[in-house]
């Protein structure tokens, strides 16, 4: 299963239990609700839970992943996530419950060892001139929060799969060089930024600050300073990824194809963003808030089925237009014009026994075609 976090910006300023200002996806100083959502190795949702705007990515994990073990009976479940949900306690509670994990780790924040074995060249294998890989079996110590508050260590036994490639080098220094340009014009004119206007270039900037309360950057303009140091560990760095995986047996090639399926969850999020129009959020009742998202979530998991059973012939977004343009007008008596068909609706037709291509219908066989739906 996959699992991954976004959020979802209000039209509004106003913060209560639920909307919180936090790190918006979009960058956007509205208030904001976090997601998180687990999908099968088709991309059909599971399950997904709603967590104040403010809350820590990491956090989201654990009530998603307990509640699959509670409702539903899968077994022992390979947890495929990015590296924000790479902690110690994260990757305890998942092996607590006879799971597995296959997690990304960020390469810049390993500790010393870990990072002087991603640059040893030993034992890295070329395929082609523009990728490489490597792994090892290893026991790595992680750091577990105890119910008292305490940190203990604890040692998991895994394997540790490292590719770099030519490609996201090339992308991650394009991608660094547009937040330096920015992080030069923040120091040449703080006063045009905040802290969410920021987001990202700040991070390449020494003493920079911000008030607390609205946001704004408050270091004098002199004392900001581009942090070369950091740029250049950066760099050395470009292009390589790192894979943590509790399945150990698996080969790498496994890992590494367990781990790409993570763009179903992303594009699914793309999805009910734009297709499903889930955000901006209008709605301010807490109540009506989970209701808006539940019926996104429901509107998500039929038209991944559709999409499915369509052998993915079609996007949700070509499945979703050919839909909405399925109208009939009332031409007399009880007898309606359907004036609308297209390859999408004879495929989806074929699948589920509706003949779209039929033009005209009597209120009567309408009515059979929905009962019929009611009962499948």
């Amino acid at each position: 299963v996959y699992y991954d976090v976004t959020n979802y910006y209000f039209e509004t300023d106003t913060v209560d239990d639920l909307r919180k200002k936090g790190a918006s996806k979009e960058h956007r100083p509205n208030p904001i609700v976090q997601m998180g959502l687990f999908i099968d190795n088709l991309g059909i949702p599971i399950t997904f839970e709603l967590f104040p705007g403010n809350t820590n990515d990491c956090l989201t994990f654990r009530p998603g992943l307990s509640r699959i073990q509670k409702e539903y009976d899968l077994g022992k479940i390979i947890v495929v996530a990015d590296k924000g949900m790479t902690t110690g306690d994260n990757i305890h509670y998942t092996l607590s419950g006879k799971h597995g994990y296959v997690f990304s780790m960020s390469v810049r924040g390993v500790d010393k060892t870990f990072k002087q074995y991603v640059m040893d060249e030993t034992g890295y294998t070329w395929y082609g001139k523009e990728y490489k890989r490597k792994s090892r079996l290893y026991p790595r110590t992680i750091q577990v929060t105890a119910r008292n508050g305490k940190k203990l260590r604890k040692v998991v036994d895994e394997k540790q799969v490292i590719f770099y490639s030519e490609k996201y080098a090339k992308k991650a220094k394009a991608d660094r060089d547009k937040t330096i340009a920015k992080a030069m014009d923040i120091i040449g004119s703080p006063g045009k930024y905040s802290r969410a206007t920021s987001f990202g270039a700040s991070g390449y900037i020494k003493n920079i600050h911000f008030d607390k309360e609205t946001g704004e950057i408050v270091s004098p303009q002199k004392v900001l300073k581009l942090d070369a140091e950091k740029i250049k560990a950066e760099e050395a760095l470009d292009g390589y990824y790192a894979i943590v995986t509790s399945e150990y047996k698996a080969s790498d090639d496994h890992i590494i194809d367990m781990y790409r399926g993570l763009w179903r969850i992303e594009e699914s999020f793309r999805v009910t963003k734009s297709d499903l129009e889930a955000r901006p959020v209008y709605v301010s009742r807490e109540e009506h808030i989970h209701a808006h998202f539940l019926t996104c979530f429901i509107a998500l998991t039929i038209a991944r089925i559709i999409e499915y059973k369509l052998d993915h012939k079609y996007s949700i977004g070509r499945i979703l237009e050919s839909l909405s343009k399925s109208e009939c007008t009332h031409m007399k008596q009880n007898y309606y014009l359907f004036d609308y068909f297209d390859d999408i609706l004879h495929d989806i037709g074929r699948v589920f026994q509706i003949d779209f291509a039929k033009r005209v219908r009597s209120l009567g066989e309408i009515k059979k075609i929905f009962a019929a739906t009611k009962k499948g």
